[in-house]
Formats: structure tokens, sequence, C-alpha cells
């Protein structure tokens, strides 16, 4: 696996994989663990309870996300599960600005549509049937955590800083 200084290092490298092999899906489970954070620190520095609550909602979902590509790696090796290893683990570093402006959300939606992309387009190239529906429903959700972060945007207004 890949080692990347930082989260948004580590999503960047995933943009460049295309097909998901046992190594790719440890980098993708990595950074959707570490996605659950990325999330709760944006909600930490946000500055308005509503826009945090639905970005909360999306670092839950992270978390469903890389329990996925966790059974994804299990099949993907023949085995009935798959034990995460130290490195798969470990949190990537995540360094946000101490407020968060909305200027940088709509980047996050882009992300997020990217991801929908990535997912989909991973799992056209999959043979099996349950890594096919596990990428699918994954990507479905990125692009609901991009609708989230539109919600956002909305709640926040244009052209204020956060926080």
């Amino acid at each position: 696996m890949q080692d990347h200084p930082d989260f948004f290092s580590a999503v960047t490298a995933l943009g460049s994989i295309e097909t998901l092999d046992v190594d790719a899906a440890r980098l993708l489970y990595r950074i959707e663990m570490s996605g659950e954070d990325f999330y709760n620190l944006i909600a930490e520095r946000i500055g308005n309870a509503d826009a945090a609550d639905l970005l909360r909602k999306n670092a839950r979902e992270e978390r469903g996300h890389a329990e996925r590509v966790r059974k994804v790696i299990a099949i993907k090796l023949g085995r009935e599960q798959y034990e995460p290893t130290a490195e798969d683990t470990a949190k990537y570093a995540i360094p946000l600005p101490d407020h968060i402006p909305v200027e940088l959300l709509p980047v996050i939606v882009q992300g997020e549509i990217d991801g929908d992309k990535g997912y989909q387009q991973w799992a056209d190239r999959e043979s099996d049937p349950e890594i096919q529906r596990l990428l699918r429903l994954n990507g479905r959700e990125e692009t609901t955590h991009g609708e989230r972060v539109s919600a956002v945007m909305q709640i926040l207004g244009a052209g204020k800083t956060a926080g």
C-alpha cells in the first residue's frame, strides 16, 4: 500500500487508480476511515449547529463505507472476513484551517461527485456481483454526501466564512 503524508494526498492518489485490487482497496479503506474524522473536524469548526449535524451524518456514513470496503477486501482475498492491519487503521492527518471557509465546501461537493464516479467505474470493472453491489452502494452515498454539503452551503450562505 502506498504511503501518503495526509488525507488530501491519499485522496488525490486514489483518483488515478483504475482497478481496485487489494492494495488499492486497502488504501480506500484507510481513506474512508479517515473520512469520518474529516467530516467530524469540519463539523466542529463550521460554527453552525444545523450544518454540523449534516456533516456528522456524512462522518458516520464514511465509517460504513470503510466497512463495505473491508468486505470487498475479504472477498478479493477469498476469506469470510478481513481483519485490517495496523497500517490499514492508521488515520491520515487532516490539515484543515481553524475556521472553515465556505469556499472550501464546493470543492468537497465536487470531491464527493468524483467519489461516486470512481466507485461506479471500479464496480464496472468487477466480475463479482457482491463487490459490484458494495461499491455501487458506496458511490451512491458519496453523491448524498455532496448533497448534504450543498445544504450546508445554503445554511451558511455564499461568501461568508464559517466558524
